[in-house]
């Protein structure tokens, strides 16, 4: 980011996979006694800050507003039914926060009506006729592309962009900075111990299971927790799809299985597959989901707040994987399948 007298230029470099496209915002600070003249045809949005109101469109973005205090900004949601956290579901069931649908296909007469002062939004391959209308109305649109980063904390980093439209970068820093010390602070503990339990993850969906690379976060943080996971030498940009003989050949034997798919239990998932019931995790009762640690209305609080959080859910891993560490911790997302 580049800072002006009165403005500042922000980039978004490739917010979406193989994308070469750049995005340009000017940030033109409300407070500044300079009058500044901008040619709108210049960005890809102007964009008047702090920001007073704000649509959001993931819930992996709602986390940086509650750390930031700031969810009394948000007045539009797609996919309100989920949303798990109390301050945000409050003002959802008292109609503060308007429904707009589906990401995908998000109401542009709700949003046009609404107006908000900026629509952060995530793109696939950057193909969305609804985000073309809102940005051809003047309202500016700002791709987050935490969901793209191959780290746990370069994910947690993004809370920095929330932080510059609600002109709160020394705060968004700190959040930050305490997540990342968490984080590592963590790792380092792990390091510590001996006894490294083989891990599993992941199901089958039809005739697939589908289970995370060794290069993915998701395989960062087991190698942060000091496991041996089973698939931890595999490299691949997303997740790895094997069938289930290949599965069991090499984790019949596994100590731990983490997240097997939406199976809220060891009947649910034995009732999917008995051939998950040879496997020596689900013998020994040391399966863990995230599926059933849920907000009020359902929600899965892991898929909302954990990539925003990489730090509680190492200590999760850490918790279960090593008992005897982290002996007061209270488990934040992972619980025991049931």
């Amino acid at each position: 980011m580049t800072a002006f007298e009165g403005y500042k230029i922000l980039e978004i470099f490739s917010p979406w996979p193989k994308s070469e496209t750049t995005f340009k915002y000017a940030l033109v600070d409300k407070q500044s006694p300079i009058k500044i003249n901008l040619n709108y045809n210049n960005f890809d949005g102007i964009i008047p800050v702090p920001v007073d109101d704000i649509v959001v469109t993931s819930t992996t973005h709602l986390p940086a507003l509650e750390l930031l205090e700031e969810t009394a900004s948000l007045i539009g949601f797609p996919g309100t039914t989920y949303v798990s956290l109390p301050k945000i579901r409050t003002r959802i069931d008292s109609g503060e926060i308007r429904e707009l649908g589906k990401n995908e296909g998000i109401n542009t007469e709700v949003l046009l009506e609404l107006r908000p002062d900026v629509l952060i939004a995530f793109g696939i391959d950057g193909n969305n006729s609804a985000f073309e209308t809102i940005t051809n109305a003047k309202i500016p649109v700002i791709y987050n592309g935490d969901w793209v980063e191959e780290s746990p904390l370069a994910k947690a980093e993004w809370i920095k962009l929330f932080g510059v439209l609600y002109d709160k970068e020394v705060k968004a820093d700190s959040v930050f900075k305490a997540i990342e010390a968490g984080y590592i602070s963590a790792r380092e503990l792990a390091k510590s111990v001996k006894n490294r339990p083989t891990v599993l993850s992941g199901a089958m969906h039809k005739d697939v299971w589908y289970l995370p690379s060794g290069t993915s976060p998701e395989g960062q943080l087991l190698k942060d927790a000091n496991v041996d996971y089973l698939w931890a030498s595999t490299a691949a940009s997303g997740s790895l799809a094997l069938n289930f003989e290949t599965v069991f050949t090499k984790a019949q034997s596994a100590d731990l299985w983490f997240n097997p798919s939406y199976y809220p239990s060891y009947e649910a998932l034995e009732d999917a597959n008995s051939h998950y019931g040879t496997f020596k995790a689900f013998k020994s009762k040391n399966i863990f989901t995230v599926s059933t640690t849920t907000g009020a209305t359902g929600g899965v609080l892991y898929y909302e707040k954990g990539l925003s959080r990489p730090d509680l859910v190492l200590k999760d891993l850490i918790k279960i994987a090593h008992p005897e560490l982290l002996q007061e911790y209270q488990l934040s997302f992972f619980k025991p399948l049931q």
